[in-house]
Formats: C-alpha cells, sequence, structure tokens
C-alpha cells in the first residue's frame, strides 16, 4: 500500500470493461473500500433492476457506485460515518435506488436520490454554476412557493437527467443544510450523532430508517 503513488492514491474509479474494479478512497489517514457490492448490502434491491416500476429511474449498485463517489470527492465528504449515513438515507428514500421522483403522495418537485422538497431542490440546482440560464429560464428568479406544479417538476428535471447531479444531492444537502454542529455528531458514528442529522437537519422521524443505517455502517462506516 505504501509503495502506491500519489497519482493511485487520487484514484477514485477504474472501469475495466463493464466490471467497476472496487475504489480506493484515501482520507484523513483513513481508507475506505466501497464497490458495488458493498452497495448492494446496503441497498439489497439495487442489484438489479428487473421489474423496477418505473425502469428509467432505476440504477442498480454498478450504476450508481460512480456517481455516489463522485458526490463526496465534489462536496468533500471525507468521513465514513458521514459517507455510510447518505447512502443509507439515498438507499431508504429511493428503496434501492429505484426511484428518482416522489410518488407517494407525489408531491411537485421532491425528487432526487434523496428525496429531497421542491424548495431544496430550487436552492440545490440554483448552486450548480451549469444550470444557472436553465433554472432562471424556468423560474424567473422566483421562489419555490410562487412557482407552479410545472414549474417546479421542471427544475427537478434539470436535476434528475444526470446521474452526477442526481446522485449528489444528499451530499449536497448534508454539507450545505446541516450545522457544522450536526455534521460534528454525525461524524462521531454513534446512534445519537445520526439521530441528530435525520431529526435536526433533515426534518423527519428515524423510524424504519434504523436497519439501513446500522448495515451502512457496518459495511463501510467502521
Amino acid at each position: 500500500m505504501a509503495r502506491l503513488s500519489a497519482f493511485l492514491l487520487r484514484l477514485l474509479v477504474l472501469v475495466v470493461g463493464s466490471a467497476a474494479v472496487p475504489i480506493d478512497l484515501f482520507e484523513r489517514e483513513a481508507s475506505l473500500v466501497l464497490s458495488s457490492i458493498s452497495l448492494t448490502k446496503i441497498a439489497p434491491q439495487s442489484s438489479t433492476c428487473a421489474g423496477a416500476p418505473y425502469p428509467n429511474e432505476c440504477r442498480t449498485a454498478s450504476s450508481a457506485l460512480g456517481p455516489i463517489v463522485a458526490s463526496f470527492k465534489t462536496y468533500g465528504v471525507t468521513s465514513r460515518a458521514e459517507m455510510a449515513a447518505l447512502i443509507a438515507i439515498m438507499a431508504y428514500e429511493t428503496a434501492g435506488f429505484k426511484y428518482q421522483n416522489n410518488y407517494y403522495p407525489g408531491r411537485p418537485g421532491q425528487g432526487t436520490r434523496n428525496m429531497q422538497s421542491a424548495s431544496f431542490n430550487l436552492l440545490y440546482a440554483k448552486s450548480i454554476p451549469a444550470l444557472t440560464a436553465s433554472v432562471t429560464g424556468i423560474t424567473g428568479g422566483l421562489a419555490a412557493g410562487a412557482l407552479s406544479s410545472e414549474q417546479l417538476n421542471q427544475v427537478r428535471a434539470l436535476l434528475t437527467s444526470n446521474d452526477n447531479y442526481d446522485f449528489a444531492s444528499a451530499a449536497w444537502f448534508l454539507t450545505t443544510q446541516c450545522s457544522a454542529g450536526v455534521r460534528a455528531q454525525l461524524q462521531t458514528g454513534t446512534f445519537k450523532g445520526w439521530q441528530s442529522y435525520i431529526v435536526d437537519c433533515v426534518g423527519t422521524s428515524t423510524a424504519g430508517r434504523q436497519a439501513v443505517w446500522e448495515t451502512a455502517m457496518q459495511v463501510i462506516g467502521g
């Protein structure tokens, strides 16, 4: 390991043919090996898209791997406990990467892989320089509350049409919407820290989510 060059240490994704090779991430003297196998352990439903209710929205673990790792790099997520929490929330909210859009109950504009609300999707889209002109063209500079359902869905589509944007929503939300205190607690890898992230930042209940998070911690968060 010590003999690896600096280039190899920075290598995030290596694809040989159609098979994704495990990714070596080296951050703060800690290493995490993340692969499609580990994603499938966290989200067993992601092993296949066969029978997916919305096939165009479904991504297998192997397809999700690259965009997820890219999101960690883009938003500077280097804590394995944070990575585990982000993968867990995406796996839970999308039933194993099966959905991009909110269908139950079907809120306009809600979606991306962490199923964030339309108002956050608008903030997120505005933060991406490549989408500035498109966002302005759709919204005319109006806030989410002043937009029609169609406009909210159009903003969401800007994000869901690109896997890197789609899978980066969770990392964007954590790093821009959660307080430093919440992140510090989350990075401890404890239940209390994760609970603070879910309740105090995401603003929802831990009910039904804990098992997915515990699996993620066992697989990559230790």
